[in-house]
């Protein structure tokens, strides 16, 4: 039996009458049916995003005075938060403030005081991104007083609401043309002792290394890397340049050099592979330094394309500290299935070895489809 589908894991009309009940007992006028109504319609048919935003509207269109008295609403929704738990089905409260909100600038402040309000309950990542398309500056300078506040949550909002590239979420195009408003937020946070915190921290340098790597490596060189907190960011921030293999992200990890090693029974098994079954790959590798080394392995898939082209994605192998003289054996299995994000094709598949950004074997195999 196939399991169910998120949006009806996460997202369905429990939920929706669950916040019914609630709203209703805060709300004496609050017009349940109505509410019940509008969400309902077609119910089946929508997506998760757009199960959200039909609560959001519903929500609006059930509320008693929602038109014109906004401020009274968000007295309303901030009561209803704790009722709700911690659920998909939360992220409403700051997608009302989003899209009832955000282009009201008299009430901006206001708008911003609830996401940071919300954002415990479920993120106000995405909603607030909306306040920094209005306008920037005033935004990120209320975000600036996120990061230092002792709340977690609301210390990561300040980083992962502003990230240039969040995923599900637009893009903040003006950011990833200068990433310099950020830097007040990101120094704040570049010790967090959340790991929470810290990993967005990571994922929004990351972000900006898709544009800007030199800025996130001239800042990096200025954090103090003695810090674990901070060393444990730079790794994690440096990732896709430490894939391409960027001499100067490797150094920040103790691996700039190039590697001094032999690889002996590199082998790729087995030599045919039909979809849906594993390629094994195994390898010795011997340092021939005079003393240790710091080495970053990584192998890279050479995916076979519908045109018979070929598309390189690495993927991580072992990071560690190799010994003069000292050999190390590795092997990775990998299955050879379809997802959503990669269709397969016919064709030879290779697979290559890279240490500290540089190859050191390459061998493949004959990736056959069924008929």
């Amino acid at each position: 039996m196939a399991a169910p589908a998120l949006k009806d894991t996460l997202f369905n009309t429990d939920r929706f009458r669950h916040l019914a009940r609630e709203l209703s007992r805060i709300e004496k006028r609050f017009d349940s049916k109505r509410f019940l109504a509008l969400s309902l319609r077609d119910f089946k048919t929508l997506t998760l995003t757009q199960r959200l935003h039909r609560m959001t509207e519903s929500l609006h269109a059930s509320l008693p005075g929602a038109e014109t008295g906004y401020r009274k609403t968000l007295l309303t929704l901030r009561a209803l938060a704790p009722s709700l738990g911690r659920g998909f089905c939360t992220l409403v409260l700051p997608d009302y403030v989003a899209r009832h909100g955000s282009a009201r600038p008299e009430d901006f402040d206001i708008s911003m005081d609830a996401l940071k309000f919300f954002t415990p309950f479920g993120s106000s990542e995405f909603a607030v991104r909306e306040f920094i398309r209005r306008d920037q500056p005033r935004a990120l300078a209320i975000m600036k007083t996120w990061s230092l506040d002792a709340d977690e949550h609301v210390r990561r909002l300040s980083c992962e609401g502003c990230r240039p590239r969040l995923p599900w979420s637009f893009h903040l195009d003006a950011l990833i043309a200068n990433p310099d408003p950020v830097a007040p937020i990101l120094e704040t946070l570049r010790a967090d002792p959340s790991l929470y915190v810290r990993k967005s921290v990571a994922n929004h340098l990351n972000d900006i290394t898709k544009t800007h790597p030199a800025w996130v490596l001239d800042r990096l060189a200025g954090w103090p890397l003695d810090n674990a907190h901070t060393a444990w960011i730079a790794k994690q921030a440096l990732r896709t340049l430490i894939k391409k293999g960027d001499r100067r992200a490797l150094a920040v990890i103790g691996a700039g050099e190039k590697p001094r090693v032999r690889v002996a029974n590199f082998r790729v098994e087995p030599r045919t592979v039909k979809l849906g079954e594993r390629v094994r790959f195994s390898l010795a590798l011997t340092s021939t330094a005079k003393k240790p080394q710091r080495l970053v392995v990584d192998y890279a898939m050479r995916y076979v394309k519908k045109a018979g082209r070929t598309t390189r994605k690495v993927f991580k192998l072992k990071t560690l500290t190799l010994a003069p003289g000292e050999t190390i054996e590795l092997a990775r299995t990998q299955r050879m299935q379809n997802f959503t994000t990669r269709t397969h094709y016919a064709g030879r598949h290779e697979i290559e070895i890279l240490a500290n950004g540089e190859p050191l074997a390459r061998d493949g195999f004959m990736l056959e489809l069924p008929r």
